[in-house]
């Protein structure tokens, strides 16, 4: 897990609830840093620095664009 490429940062688990089930869905081999504690403690989210989404680094280019389809540049909302 030491390999694991940081690729986004949430604050909350729900912010990324959909996103976990597209990765699961496409085989990209992920999980969620801090994402236990920050269940558990939701006002740790700032202390801990956010739940980081960590991706296997032959999987960073896929889940990359797995997150760019959920949040266009050109939206000026996000789905989360």
């Amino acid at each position: 897990m030491n390999d694991f490429v940081k690729i986004a940062v949430f604050t909350y688990p729900h912010e990324y609830t959909v996103l976990k089930l597209v990765l699961e869905k496409n085989n990209i081999r992920f999980f969620f840093q801090n994402e236990t504690v920050i269940g558990v403690i939701p006002f740790y989210s700032n202390a801990l620095g956010g739940i980081f989404l960590k991706v296997h680094p032959n999987d960073v280019e896929m889940a990359q664009a797995i997150l760019q389809d959920f949040n266009p540049e050109d939206e000026h909302l996000k789905i989360v």
